[in-house]
């Protein structure tokens, strides 16, 4: 905690360019797996009562793990920057440690980076051109159900309100827009016990899966382009789990299969788009669950306060594969992107790292941004 606030302490005072590296491994110090964010929490809301402190038009709010910070200047648009507080659990990577320009470290992509940016916006913005709202939310990394965002809608929908949404999500600078659905389900294949030296007398549960695992190796994916951006789907096998002993033919086999679609497909178009594939596979002793399902979001570039910052900083625009809470947001009628420092590809392992370059290069973006709003200084 101490580095990171010795850190934003020294880059308060002068308008040079902040140490987004330094800062961001100060948050990293603070361990922040899913469900225990509460400590990381506490330091950002402190922070920011720090930022409201002399800003009548700047207030905090704590809901839980989750903390909001708004301008009220009546603005004629609100600007919704959103962060999770969690990470995935460490791998051995838990403390950070700096080489040169990359610090390595739990989080460092996904997405502390991304947090060191919007605290460090809230305090050097004092008067931004848009009224922007900072959401800080927790169990972004587990599934959906347990959302921070979720949390937040339930109990105070009203921080949520606003225009467009930027998601701190890594993307190495580049705009990810909107994202990809989610549906994830478990199918139990059923058959018959029998002793292995009388296998015939029974129905072997795993050899009966293997249809369906065919079925997913032979499956062509779909890559429709929706606003210029090519979104690519994905079906898999992630999981299986099935037998009973050396000396038993198996009764039953739960095969795990995660499906990733494009926006293009509601939420139930795409589930029955993936009853309608794995049926063939099934009989109807057979039972399907879904597991956990999230909706896709759409590009919705069109919005200024989107379209602006690509014209001007010319920005790669592609489309964000996987699923971020940009769905969460299109879903309430808010376009939403994803726009944040780090490379995706090294989210969640190990390896995970953070380079200057790419830190720096988002912040010039966003300070651009909350203080010029769509028109040029």
């Amino acid at each position: 905690m101490a580095i990171w606030a010795i850190k934003a302490q020294a880059t308060v005072a002068t308008d040079s360019d902040p140490d987004l590296l330094a800062a961001t491994s100060g948050l990293i110090s603070i361990p922040s797996e899913s469900r225990h964010e509460a400590q990381l929490a506490d330091l950002v809301e402190k922070e920011l009562e720090k930022v409201a402190d002399g800003r009548p038009h700047f207030s905090v709010d704590r809901v839980g793990d989750n903390v909001v910070a708004r301008t009220h200047l009546d603005r004629p648009n609100r600007l919704i920057l959103g962060g999770h507080l969690d990470t995935v659990p460490a791998n051995g990577n838990a403390t950070p440690r700096t080489e040169g320009n990359v610090l390595w470290g739990l989080g460092s992509a996904d997405m502390k980076g991304g947090l060191a940016v919007m605290l460090e916006l809230a305090r050097r913005v004092e008067r931004p051109a848009v009224d922007v709202t900072w959401v800080f939310y927790a169990r972004e990394e587990i599934a959906t159900v347990h959302s921070g965002l979720l949390e937040l809608q339930r109990e105070r929908p009203d921080l949520l309100e606003g225009d467009v949404a930027l998601l701190g999500e890594p993307t190495d600078g580049a705009l990810e827009a909107g994202c990809q659905g989610s549906v994830r389900i478990e199918i139990e294949f059923r058959g018959r016990r029998a002793h292995t030296a009388r296998a015939w007398m029974g129905e072997n549960a795993i050899h009966r899966a293997g249809a369906l695992l065919t079925r997913l190796d032979d499956w062509v994916a779909r890559r429709p382009t929706i606003d210029g951006c090519t979104y690519h789907e994905a079906l898999q096998a992630v999981a299986i789990n099935g037998g009973v002993a050396g000396n038993v033919v198996p009764d039953r086999v739960v095969v795990t299969v995660a499906h990733r679609f494009a926006p293009d497909r509601s939420l139930a178009q795409a589930e029955a788009a993936l009853r309608q594939f794995v049926a063939p596979s099934m009989t109807d002793l057979d039972v399907l669950t879904v597991v956990d399902r999230a909706r896709a979001a759409p590009p919705g570039l069109s919005h200024p306060l989107l379209s602006y910052p690509i014209r001007r900083h010319d920005l790669e625009v592609r489309a964000k594969l996987g699923w971020t809470d940009a769905a969460f947001f299109a879903e309430r009628g808010i376009p939403a992107a994803n726009f944040g420092p780090g490379d995706p590809v090294v989210a969640h392992t190990a390896a995970e790292h953070l380079e200057r370059a790419s830190i720096d290069r988002v912040w010039t973006v966003m300070v651009d941004l909350l203080r010029n709003g769509v028109s040029a200084p």
